[in-house]
């Protein structure tokens, strides 16, 4: 990992408290070198990202990782604001959920998301989602500075 991949945040943004919990602890059990934002809502998600509010001069993340079913502002519209963006579209999302629904599935991906991953079960299996999630979207993965 690149020392100015390292600095940029990963964003974390689900309503779980539970579910944030597991993921940064999976994360972090990877020796993950980011800082991790953890956002509990799409509306919190989309300030940041555009740097409104008490974001402003936030960094940009390197990798949002972002749940569907939220209060207020939903993932899907999280993902479409982000992707319909030219100044945002580059920004890798992926969207992990603990929704199966073949038709989450397919909005995401036609909002271009660029991954969707169903919440594994446990913390051992989330600790080895995050490993190849984090191996490859901050170690192998090639893509602009930004």
């Amino acid at each position: 990992m690149t020392v100015a991949n390292s600095a940029r945040p990963i964003l974390l943004v689900d309503d779980s408290v539970a579910d944030r919990f597991l993921t940064i602890r999976a994360l972090k059990k990877h020796r993950l070198r980011n800082p991790i934002i953890e956002l509990k809502d799409g509306d919190a998600a989309v300030d940041y990202i555009f740097q409104r509010g008490e974001y402003e001069g936030a960094a940009r993340p390197l990798l949002v990782l972002l749940d569907l079913h939220m209060p207020g502002i939903d993932g899907h519209e999280v993902l479409n604001q982000i992707k319909t963006n030219p100044d945002t579209r580059s920004i890798p999302v992926v969207m992990l959920t603990s929704s199966k629904d073949q038709a989450d599935v397919a909005a995401a991906y036609n909002k271009y998301a660029n991954a969707y991953i169903v919440k594994p079960v446990g913390l051992q299996n989330m600790i080895e989602v995050m490993a190849t999630l984090g191996d490859f979207w901050l170690e192998i993965v090639q893509r602009p500075d930004s």
